[in-house]
């Protein structure tokens, strides 16, 4: 091959890895937009409804809870703790799509091993308190089918008891 070939392939192996580059960003862009969850309209409505309640409590991030049961410890979970939890989840309109109570066995699991409003949820709590979660979509499963009765968007309610750190 001569040196003005050797260049011309050159600038195209260069001009091919931009656009590879600009392909690769644009489908990632694609993704992560595809991916940011978005609330159902009906369940912006339930947490707007929700945080008007005298006892809910909202975080930055867009958690609503009300504490059912304190406990008066001082004891939370961290990142890097597992934790045994007794739970009832439902969406706005009353659907059960799990609990714990019923199958008659708390669940044992690591606090990032959730979604991310549990995650949150459960650093704030401390041993021995009962609380009720709603989470948005953003925090839940975002815009993911789970199950049956998960549809994406949805707000899920959660009635959550820490038992322990185990």
């Amino acid at each position: 091959p001569s040196l003005l070939s050797s260049s011309i392939e050159y600038r195209k192996t260069k001009k091919m890895r931009s656009v590879t580059a600009l392909l690769l960003v644009a489908v990632v862009g694609a993704f992560v937009v595809s991916t940011a969850s978005a609330t159902t309209k009906e369940g912006l409505e339930f947490l707007a409804k929700y945080e008007e309640q005298e006892d809910a409590h909202v975080t930055a991030s867009g958690l609503r809870y009300k504490i059912l049961k304190e406990s008066g410890s001082d004891v939370s979970p961290t990142r890097s703790d597992r934790v045994k939890v007794h739970y009832r989840g439902t969406l706005i309109d009353g659907t059960e799509f799990d609990s714990s109570y019923k199958r008659g066995s708390p669940a044992t699991f690591g606090v990032t091993q959730v979604i991310k409003g549990w995650t949150e949820a459960l650093q704030a709590m401390h041993v021995g308190d009962k609380w009720e979660v709603a989470i948005p979509s953003e925090l839940g499963y975002g815009e993911m089918q789970r199950g049956r009765f998960i549809t994406p968007g949805a707000v899920l309610l959660f009635e959550m008891e820490l038992l322990e750190i185990v």
